[in-house]
């Protein structure tokens, strides 16, 4: 049976009436969210929160947000694409998921905390899914809903931005050393020891957090859509983001540096600066998770063509042995 049929035998399992109250708890749903408005004094719904944070730039280590929708419904469809049930059943199971997530919902319009609105979301969609088309339907779709709570600006990650910055300064300066730069710290401040230019200050932006937010982002995609892998596997993928969005950090800061010290302070200071971070920080986390996807899932380009070549070898050899 091919995809398209399969994908049209199961959304005709339910009936009218039950596509009905389908749409209407989802429509429910979406008001609630929405329009809804309960938070900031009464001015604001959820959604609308997120998008003014997003808009003004209030959560800038978050600004990278608006992406994770779209990365979601995309996880989404490509669950379905591959795993699809011919058939589905709707389940009173999922009523206990449904009503978890209305309780954190309102949860959240007690105490007026509208993360806690947010991180309703997936527990609202995963047991509607669940009640109409039943647990197979709802597995499928859990983890493209709860990758939804990436999305919330979360405080202590805000908070962690101070310890980013010392980190980022630290390794930064022990990587000028190795390229013969004698730097003294001071905190977040990095100041050439002969005097040769002015220190340099390690601001909240370039602490990584929102690096690492963007690349933590990613490498969770990453890490559900390959399908060669197993789950401990994946999990290490997407755990990857944080050591690598650290040290691909201390080696921008640490370029910035090295151009002040060799090239020009102005040109560190202001261009390499601001484009560091697009022309390699980016350029090297990648390079190095699909390093670590190829050894993870055994596909490096050399190994395979070696073992390719060793067992054409050893037939050719008893195929001599064989004429001799």
């Amino acid at each position: 049976m091919s995809t398209q049929a399969t994908a049209k035998s199961f959304w005709r399992t339910l009936s009218p009436i039950q596509w009905g109250g389908f749409l209407t708890l989802l429509a429910v749903i979406i008001w609630a969210l929405k329009f809804y408005e309960c938070f900031d004094n009464g001015t604001q719904s959820a959604i609308d929160w997120i998008l003014s944070s997003w808009v003004l730039g209030i959560h800038q280590d978050f600004s990278h947000g608006w992406m994770i929708p779209f990365i979601s419904a995309y996880m989404l469809v490509q669950a379905f694409r591959k795993n699809e049930p011919t058939s589905a059943s709707g389940s009173l199971h999922g009523l206990w998921i449904l009503i978890l997530g209305a309780l954190v919902f309102l949860i959240s319009v007690r105490t007026f905390q509208v993360r806690i609105a947010l991180g309703s979301i997936p527990f609202l969609l995963t047991g509607t899914v669940w009640c109409y088309w039943g647990w197979a339907a709802a597995r499928r779709c859990a983890f493209p809903f709860f990758y939804l709570w990436l999305l919330i600006p979360h405080p202590i990650l805000q908070q962690a931005t101070v310890g980013m910055q010392i980190i980022a300064t630290q390794l930064a300066h022990h990587f000028v050393a190795l390229c013969g730069i004698q730097t003294i710290v001071e905190g977040t401040s990095i100041t050439f020891a002969t005097g040769n230019w002015d220190s340099f200050q390690i601001a909240e932006g370039c602490s990584g957090m929102r690096s690492l937010m963007a690349l933590f982002m990613l490498s969770c995609a990453w890490g559900y859509l390959a399908d060669k892998l197993s789950l401990w596997k994946r999990i290490t993928l997407a755990l990857s983001a944080i050591p690598l969005s650290i040290i691909a950090n201390a080696f921008r800061v640490g370029s910035i540096f090295i151009c002040a010290e060799y090239i020009n302070p102005a040109f560190a200071s202001k261009t390499w600066h601001d484009w560091s971070g697009l022309l390699f920080f980016f350029p090297a986390s990648l390079l190095g998770l699909t390093l670590l996807h190829g050894l993870l899932a055994q596909e490096i380009p050399f190994l395979k063509r070696r073992k390719t070549i060793v067992t054409r070898s050893a037939t050719y050899t008893g195929k001599e042995e064989q004429c001799s």
